[in-house]
């Protein structure tokens, strides 16, 4: 089975700043978003797009995040979002992310979302594009 991985830049911006002139700790939940939402562009079939134009949602169930370093204004954050096949209906994602032009690792997380339908039911089985998107991007047979 392949790995995939996306890396994506995202600079800092005033906003995420706190009174320690450091990334606020919860706009580091932002950038594992931004890495989710990367990924899903650049291996196309699995964005948010592709969900809603299936009437499927993927809410975050589960996340977690440790701070290791901080970031601060004018640093550009380098995440990287790895996918994590799992055989049930629900999107895995570990992250790492990274001070660019360093090796500074500066937060890690993983997230778990689950399918939900367009009226909120969990989805047990999973949606049909995802077994496509698996299928094209992992070699892997969805039986």
């Amino acid at each position: 089975m392949k790995t995939l991985e996306y890396i994506c830049r995202v600079p800092v911006r005033f906003s995420e700043i706190d009174s320690m002139q450091c990334v606020w700790h919860g706009s580091y939940i932002t950038y594992l978003e931004d890495g989710r939402e990367s990924f899903g562009r650049h291996f196309s079939g699995i964005g948010y797009a592709d969900m809603q134009k299936a009437g499927i949602y993927a809410p975050v169930y589960d996340v977690h995040i440790r701070y290791l370093a901080p970031l601060a204004i004018n640093d550009v954050a380098e995440i990287h979002t790895k996918y994590v096949y799992h055989p049930g209906a629900r999107l895995d994602f570990t992250y790492k992310i990274y001070k660019e032009g360093s090796d500074v690792l500066c937060a890690e997380g993983s997230t778990t979302q689950l399918f939900i339908s367009a009226d909120g039911e969990l989805l047990t089985d999973k949606p049909d594009y995802y077994i496509k998107w698996q299928e094209k991007y992992l070699d892997i047979g969805n039986k």
